[in-house]
Parts: C-alpha cells; sequence; structure tokens
C-alpha cells in the first residue's frame, strides 16, 4: 500500500459502543420503537414485501424496478438495532424477509424482484436508469450489516452469490460488459463485501467499476444504441447528472444528483485506503472544498434543485425551493467518516457534525412517524412531514444512520484513540495488549462542556485525539485538571494527547457556544443582508408558531439582544434562543403592489428553535435566514 494514502483508522464496531445520551437517546428509541417497524409494515401494505414472491402478472400494478432497495434498507437498520439491543420479534420477522429474497434468487444468482417477475428478457438492459445494480449494492449492504449483527450467513450467502454472478457479467474481458450503475451504491457496498469476507475479487469489482465511469466510448452511448434508442435523448440531458460525465480522477466539481455523487465519492474514498490510491483522495479533496465552499446548505444540506435532485450553479443556495434531499446529507455522512479515516483532517468531521445534527435528524419527526424527503430552509407552512413516499429512499435510510450511529463517533488504530464526535456514552477499544474503556459524560450540543474518561487494566502509552470543532471559536483542554496548551497543539483541527495513561484519567474540553450571527458568501444572491442564527453544530429556524407576527415580515436588528434558555420540555428538550426582531407592517399597502417609501417596522417578540426540529408542532412558516433591519 503506497505510503501517500492509507486507511490511517478505523470506526469502532458497533458492539463496542454504548449511547447513553439525552440528545440520541431518545432519537435512537424512537427509530427502534416506531421507525423501524412502521417502515416494515409499510414495506408490506404497498406491495413490496410480497413483491419478493415473484407472483406479479400482467395486469397488476408493476412492482418497481428499486423496491428491493427499500426492503434492503429495512433489513439493514434492523440489523443494525439488533446489534446493540436484541429483539426476538425483529430477529424472526428479518428472518421470514430474507427467506423470501433467498427464495426469489435465480438459478444463476441474479435477484432482481422486477426484472425477474415482469421482463426477465431485459436484465442489464438499462443499467443509466433502471438501478439493477443500485438494488444489488444496498442487498449487499443489508447482507453484511445482519451477518454482523447476528452471526447469522442466510442473507450474506445470498448477496455472496449474487456478486459472484454480477461479477461474471460485468469485467474487462471482451465477453463481459464494460458498464456501471447510473445510480452509483454497488460500489461501496462491494468494499463492504470484502471487508467482510476478505475475498479480493469483491474489491477488484468494485474498483473497476470506478474506473470504469465516464471512460469513452460511453457506456451508456452503447447501451441506448443496443435498446434501439437515440442516447441523445436521455432526460438528464447530460451525463453530470450521474457523474459519468468524465472519469472520476478528473473529476474537481461536484455536479448532477447529489445522492449518486456522495456515494460516489464514498467509495473513491474506500477504495483509495484499501488500494493506497492517491490518485483517487486528490479528486475526492478538490471536490469537497467545491462543494463546501460554494454548493453546501448551512444547514448540511445537499442538492438545490428538484429537477435534478442535486446541483445547479456555485452559490444557487434557494431557500423555500431548497431541495436538500434527506438521502444527500446522510451519503454526507457517510462520505466524511471515510475521509476521517484516510486524514483524521477536522474540516471533514465538521461537515459530518453540521450535517447529522442538521440536515440528516430534520428528516424525521422526533416520534420517529413522519419524514422529509426534502428539507428547505423557509416555507409558508404547507411543506410537511408525510408518513411514506413513493420513492421511499429517505425513511429507511435515515433509520440505518439512527441505528449505527455508534460506528461514527470514534475511531482507532494501534497507537491512537480519535474522538469525532460528542455523545455520552462509552466505547470499548483495543489496544496494545489491553481492552481501553472510552466513557464520555456531557450535554452536547447543548453545552460544551465533555469529560473522556480512560479505563485501563494496565497503565499504557498511546494518543487520544479529540477535535475542536471549526465552530467553536475559544476552547480549553484539560488533563487530570492540568491544562494543555492549545497554541500550535492543533493537528487538523485535533489535539494529539500522548502519554502515558493510567486508569481513570480524563480529559475535559470546555468549548465555548455563543450564539452566533452567520452570513453567507456574498454571491449567495438569496442570503444577501440576511443572517442565520447558529450556536455550536446546531443551526436555528424561526416558526410561525414562535412568532408574534408573520414570520415572512420578520427581521432581526443587527444590535439585537439574542438570549438562550434550555426549554426541557418543548420539543424533547432543546436550548433556544430568544430576541426582540421587527416586523415589517402592512400601513399603506391596501391596493400597491410597489412604492417609493419603505414599509414601517413594529417590535416583535420571536423565539428560534434547531433546525432538525421544525414541524414538530403546528404547521406554519418556517425560515432560517433572517434579513437584517436597517
Amino acid at each position: 500500500m503506497s505510503a501517500a494514502v492509507r486507511r490511517v483508522y478505523k470506526p469502532v464496531p458497533l458492539t463496542a459502543v454504548t449511547i447513553a445520551d439525552s440528545f440520541w437517546s431518545p432519537r435512537q428509541r424512537a427509530n427502534r420503537a416506531q421507525t423501524i417497524p412502521l417502515e416494515y409494515e409499510q414495506c408490506r401494505i404497498t406491495g413490496r414485501v410480497d413483491a419478493l414472491r415473484l407472483q406479479w402478472q400482467p395486469g397488476q400494478p408493476i412492482p418497481h424496478y428499486f423496491w428491493d432497495s427499500d426492503i434492503a434498507k429495512w433489513i439493514e437498520a434492523a440489523s443494525y438495532s439488533m446489534t446493540t439491543h436484541p429483539e426476538p420479534a425483529l430477529d424472526a420477522l428479518v428472518d421470514a424477509v430474507i427467506a423470501l429474497l433467498a427464495a426469489s434468487q435465480q438459478s444463476d444468482g441474479y435477484l432482481n424482484t422486477h426484472y425477474s417477475s415482469v421482463e426477465p428478457q431485459n436484465r442489464w438492459t438499462n443499467l443509466r436508469d433502471n438501478h439493477e445494480l443500485y438494488c444489488a449494492g444496498h442487498l449487499i449492504e443489508a447482507g453484511v450489516a445482519h451477518f454482523a449483527a447476528t452471526g447469522k450467513r442466510n442473507l450474506l450467502d445470498v448477496v455472496s452469490r449474487y456478486a459472484d454472478y454480477i461479477a461474471t457479467v460485468f469485467g474487462p474481458s471482451a465477453d463481459q460488459k464494460h458498464g456501471y450503475c447510473g445510480h452509483e451504491e454497488i460500489e461501496l457496498a462491494l468494499v463492504k463485501l470484502y471487508r467482510t469476507t476478505g475475498e479480493q475479487r469483491y474489491l477488484d469489482l468494485a474498483s473497476y467499476f470506478v474506473d470504469e465511469r465516464g471512460r469513452r466510448p460511453h457506456y451508456f452511448d452503447q447501451e441506448a444504441l443496443a435498446r434501439n434508442e437515440d442516447p441523445a435523448r436521455f432526460h438528464f440531458k447530460s451525463y453530470a447528472y450521474n457523474q459519468s460525465h468524465l472519469p472520476v480522477r478528473e473529476q474537481r466539481e461536484v455536479v448532477g444528483h447529489a445522492v449518486r455523487a456522495m456515494y460516489l465519492y464514498s467509495a473513491m474514498a474506500d477504495l483509495a485506503g484499501e488500494l493506497g490510491d492517491e490518485t483517487l483522495l486528490t479528486p475526492l479533496e478538490q471536490l469537497w472544498r467545491h462543494l463546501c465552499t460554494r454548493n453546501l446548505y448551512i444547514t448540511g444540506g445537499v442538492g438545490v434543485s428538484a429537477a435534478n435532485e442535486g446541483f445547479t450553479a456555485d452559490y444557487d443556495l434557494p431557500n423555500q425551493s431548497a431541495y436538500a434531499e434527506t438521502c444527500a446529507s446522510i451519503g454526507l455522512v457517510f462520505w466524511m467518516q471515510r475521509m476521517l479515516q484516510l486524514t483524521c483532517d477536522g474540516r471533514y468531521a465538521d461537515t459530518m457534525e453540521r450535517a447529522l445534527y442538521n440536515g440528516v435528524i430534520s428528516g424525521v419527526s422526533l416520534d420517529g412517524t413522519r419524514f422529509f424527503y426534502e428539507n428547505p430552509l423557509a416555507s409558508n407552512g404547507s411543506h410537511n412531514r408525510q408518513p411514506w413516499f413513493d420513492c421511499a429512499c429517505c425513511p429507511p435510510n435515515v433509520a440505518r444512520l439512527l441505528a449505527e450511529l455508534g460506528a461514527y463517533i470514534y475511531a482507532a488504530n494501534d497507537q491512537e484513540i480519535a474522538v469525532h464526535l460528542y455523545v455520552q456514552g462509552a466505547a470499548k477499544l483495543p489496544m496494545g495488549d489491553q481492552t481501553v474503556e472510552v466513557r464520555q459524560e456531557t450535554r452536547y450540543p447543548w453545552y460544551g462542556n465533555v469529560s473522556i474518561t480512560l479505563g485501563l487494566e494496565h497503565a499504557a502509552e498511546f494518543g487520544v485525539r479529540v477535535r475542536i470543532p471549526g465552530w467553536c471559536r475559544n476552547a480549553s483542554v484539560a488533563v487530570n485538571g492540568e491544562a494543555v496548551p492549545l497554541d500550535g497543539a492543533l493537528e487538523q483541527g485535533y489535539v494529539p494527547i500522548v502519554r502515558n495513561w493510567q486508569h481513570g484519567d480524563s480529559v475535559v474540553l470546555d468549548l465555548e457556544m455563543p450564539i452566533e450571527r452567520m452570513v453567507a458568501h456574498p454571491n449567495v444572491g438569496q442570503d444577501v443582508n440576511a443572517v442565520a442564527l447558529q450556536r455550536g453544530p446546531l443551526v436555528y429556524c424561526v416558526e410561525q408558531v414562535d412568532c408574534t407576527a408573520p414570520v415572512p415580515y420578520l427581521h432581526l436588528p443587527a444590535d439585537s439582544e439574542l438570549c438562550e434558555r434550555f426549554e426541557p420540555v418543548l420539543l424533547g428538550g432543546v436550548v433556544t434562543i430568544a430576541g426582540a426582531g421587527a416586523a415589517a407592517t402592512m400601513d399603506g399597502w391596501d391596493d400597491v403592489l410597489y412604492r417609493s417609501e419603505s414599509p414601517a417596522l413594529t417590535p416583535v417578540q420571536f423565539r428560534a428553535i434547531p433546525y432538525y426540529a421544525w414541524d414538530n408542532r403546528e404547521p406554519g412558516a418556517m425560515r432560517v435566514w433572517l434579513p437584517i433591519a436597517c
């Protein structure tokens, strides 16, 4: 493996992490008790489960070509949940669904309910549009997660057989298809399968799919011609839509469908670390920079346009029409976790945290029963969470991430433990010839005090790397009460502490969390002369229920005093921000559309809540960005 790129850290297995946190534990409980059962029921009543029986007949509703992915993500979410909270009834239900999947697998290993039932003659004829390999990828991820949770191979063997069959269809030989999926996913899934089984052929196939993407002659053109279609009649006009406009090593700007991009970049990061391939890491660093400096919402939302579920032009970040698909923010979390494994650069942890605390968990209601597909930054009150969607990718996606959260908090190698996220609970990590317990106590994200205590079997020298978040302007770190000088000590946003640790040693962080008025780049025309409120990792918004004037009329004076307060009953317990604003009045606007005088402003009180919690009470208008009162 090249010295330039290697997988420096590995995430800590779910089995080694316990979350006992006032912020995240309620969300995980709701996920177990409400979301995962609800999602199975929706899969059942919408026909997704019965489609696995392959009993479709002409004239009946057609099983959709990506339904298998919804089933797979539900299995994955249930498996992660059972890893930390075993549940016999759920285990039996998952096994029953796996049995249906296994029975639907074809004799050659192929597994896709739509094509097996509806058009078996058309396998692999429209990779550009029809998600066959995408569904295979999610099935593979489910098989890996289920095996890790239960030790049972009933799904792992099914997906391994499917992957083996796919490897006979796709590859460099003259008798193989030189293609790849229009919706990336299988690439990162195959890396997971390789890490679980140790079978090199899965890593090779993942690498092949990534390397082949965007090469000329373009596979999707050839595929369309084979279907007797004009390649130019592609609905999305440009192959930038699915990131196949260029070979991946030549890509420098985030383009196209946002979820597909995030999954591709995740796979590239995986392969960079496994293969020691710096030519994959270099574009990823530039793609991250392009995303975060020109195309990322302050909430960690990714993708601005419903037309392509993705990116448009630099600095085009509309608020009310923001797409910001929940799946895209989840994909950003996946990508950033992988970048941290390669570099442990705090910029990637900051981006992961921003998405996680804002754009991801906004996608599910506090009780776990309703979902956002899109996550706008302004609403007139008509945008509300729904119990399900025809295209239901987001609900099981957020469920699997919430169930797997423990794997994102820490990372480790043979010499060092890295703490990426501040979440109360504990982890047991191998270090040398012993197991080290890392215990966090904190009320993060409401307060910036974090206490980390180490439990050792015997004294040992190793490193503990703690992150100073990018949003924090003033921080202190102490070991056993003795201050650690921070001047010149930070390495890419982390404080590395290497010492001979004793049982009971502690690291205490104090991260100041003032309320901040955030402003956007001047090129973001939608947010000129406006501010967004942020405290710690959380972005805030104002809902109509918390404002005495219509929210669209609300302005925030530059000198207005803002006060924070923890409200234990409101929205499960949140820190709110209250202040005096100014609202435009309607005086003199009867029968007038334009006039030369600015509207009068009148004082108004408002309260801001964390963005993730909006639309959990009565419907009403909402704004993240507030105009500055002159």
